[in-house]
């Protein structure tokens, strides 16, 4: 199964194994991320969405089967240094990958620590500062920035690393409506102009809606896999998952089943307005 760029093979993962609080968040998954695609995870709390998040480079192994990332075992611990520079990682807060005084030095951490030469790196992080559109804070200190400028600086981190892969836990659930506009904006030019491949974990089913696949996740399974159009339209099955749909796609549904002419599967607000000037 190994052809993807990220493949969970069987996966399970047990936290506090042998204790009494022992405790199966995945359970027998298996997934294929190929390269440049772009892939939310969908779940409630507890769901397994976060642990899967963690074994793409391999701050958790698995319990049971295998994760492969660009060919390389994560249970190898003579290449998990490989396995981090291929994939990087963007947590919920900000503040807590945040290290520098300024924007400029917080973003060439990561490169330092990689050995990069100093002139590659001032390269690298006039690139990253170009690409997250953060250049003019260049000098400030990013303790001081918006919640969206912060995670926008932690973003830029990880690109500077020259990573094939960023996976986002939950990088808006901290953030006002502005921050995560702007958030979700720069991950989806990583992917559109750089070619990095986002796997993206979220409650958001806005966020969702513009992915390349949705996987929901239940129980330490995935429950529903698709293309957004495919898994929103299946209403039945989210609702036994306690899941919502877009907002958009709620309206649509209720002005669909009032007898109105509209498709009951319209996902964004601009497909609606499209329909709706025809």
């Amino acid at each position: 199964m190994s052809t993807g760029l990220l493949c969970f093979e069987s996966v399970s993962h047990t936290y506090a194994k042998g204790s009494e609080r022992e405790w199966e968040a995945l359970k027998e998954v298996s997934l294929s991320i190929a390269r440049g695609e772009f892939v939310v995870v969908l779940g409630h709390n507890g769901s397994g969405k976060s642990t899967l998040a963690k074994h793409a480079n391999a701050l958790l192994l698995p319990s049971k089967g295998r994760v492969v990332v660009d060919g390389i075992d994560s249970r190898d611990e003579a290449k998990v240094w490989d396995i981090r520079q291929r994939v990087g990682m963007v947590f919920q807060n900000p503040d807590n990958q945040l290290v520098a005084t300024t924007v400029e030095e917080d973003i060439a951490f990561g490169p330092e620590n990689l050995g990069v030469p100093s002139p590659e790196i001032r390269r690298r992080v006039e690139e990253a500062m170009e690409v997250v559109d953060m250049t003019e804070y260049r000098l400030h200190s990013p303790h001081q920035l918006s919640g969206g400028q912060k995670q926008r600086v932690a973003i830029a981190g990880m690109i500077a690393m020259r990573p094939q892969c960023i996976v986002l836990d939950e990088p808006t659930a901290m953030l006002d409506p502005v921050g995560r506009i702007e958030v979700m904006d720069t991950i989806h030019r990583l992917n559109r102009d750089e070619g990095i491949t986002i796997l993206h974990i979220t409650h958001s089913m806005e966020e969702a809606i513009t992915a390349d696949r949705v996987i929901v996740m239940e129980d330490g399974r995935i429950a529903l896999s698709g293309t957004p159009r495919e898994v929103f339209t299946q209403t039945k099955e989210l609702a036994s998952l306690h899941m919502d749909i877009p907002q958009v796609t709620a309206l649509a549904r209720k002005l669909h089943d009032e007898g109105y002419a509209v498709p009951n599967d319209i996902l964004t607000v601009d497909e609606m307005v499209s329909f709706l000037c025809q």
